[in-house]
């Protein structure tokens, strides 16, 4: 399937404040918050206390018009035209007390977390937080501070495979292919090969043990590939250990997202989002 790309990350994940500017310091404290996946297949939302208010496509079912492409921005003005309706949805016209959580891909590059702090910032709110996907699924998985945690995320377009300890984001794989290259009726071999490839060159370059600690421990299964069980006991048999499916892979992220969005609501003294970690098997 696709070419893979290798990278490492060390100290604390992805996950940036951008400043407010000189003007806007006296906005209120961030009272509403709204978490978004901005992914290749289609955006999902998740507003505190309403849960889920866009889960799919949302129009792009046939392919035209994607402001994502493979992880990436590839057409700023409909991703801010996007977002600002998902805005509008869940904080209204005025969002001077919001907040925004949107996740990006682990192996996103500086353009592209640059370009979506920026789009966060036009859309009027006093706070935006742009967060690594791997450690979105590692909080809804409350797995932040148990051990070493391999996340394996297969989306439409995109496949990462990324190992944190407690939390932080140290090496990182992605491939740039993901279902929508696979053949409808094909088996996945492609896919599960490039997971296991990933996995395994991350294996030999770790001198710590703590791609083998997270192996014993079951690697949490993402994204679309993961509601496919020809693909997850594939990687598990393949591994020859257990793996954990997250009961609703397809909205992990948004979840977790919506677990640092409810933090960062608590620290202005709101209370948290009721999203809880989830059951794995």
């Amino acid at each position: 399937m696709g070419a893979s790309r290798d990278g490492r990350r060390r100290g604390r994940p992805v996950l940036r404040r951008r400043e407010a500017p000189a003007a806007a310091t006296h906005r209120p404290r961030p009272l509403r918050g709204l978490a978004i996946d901005l992914g290749s297949s289609g955006a999902r939302a998740w507003v505190p206390g309403q849960g889920l208010v866009t889960g799919g496509p949302s129009g792009w079912e046939d392919g035209v018009g994607r402001p994502v492409r493979r992880g990436r921005i590839v057409d700023p003005e409909s991703c801010a035209g996007l977002l600002g309706r998902l805005a509008d949805t869940a904080l209204g016209a005025h969002r001077q007390d919001g907040v925004i959580v949107l996740s990006h891909p682990v192996l996103a590059g500086r353009e592209h977390r640059v370009l979506a702090g920026e789009l966060l910032a036009g859309l009027g709110v006093s706070g935006a937080v742009v967060l690594n996907s791997a450690g979105a699924v590692a909080a809804c998985a409350g797995g932040l501070n148990g051990g070493p945690l391999l996340v394996v995320d297969m989306g439409a377009e995109l496949t990462e495979v990324a190992l944190l300890v407690d939390g932080s984001v140290v090496d990182a794989r992605q491939t740039e292919a993901g279902l929508s290259d696979l053949e409808p009726s094909s088996p996945p071999a492609g896919l599960v090969r490039d997971v296991l490839d990933m996995i395994t060159s991350m294996w030999r370059e770790d001198q710590h043990g703590a791609v083998r600690g997270a192996l014993r421990r079951g690697p949490v299964l993402t994204g679309g590939g993961a509601l496919r069980r020809d693909v997850t006991d594939r990687i598990a048999g393949c591994l020859g250990g257990p793996v954990r499916v997250d009961p609703d892979p397809s909205t992990a992220v948004v979840r977790g997202a919506a677990l640092v969005l409810g933090t960062v609501l608590g620290s202005a003294g709101t209370g948290a989002v009721d999203v809880r970690p989830v059951r794995l098997r």
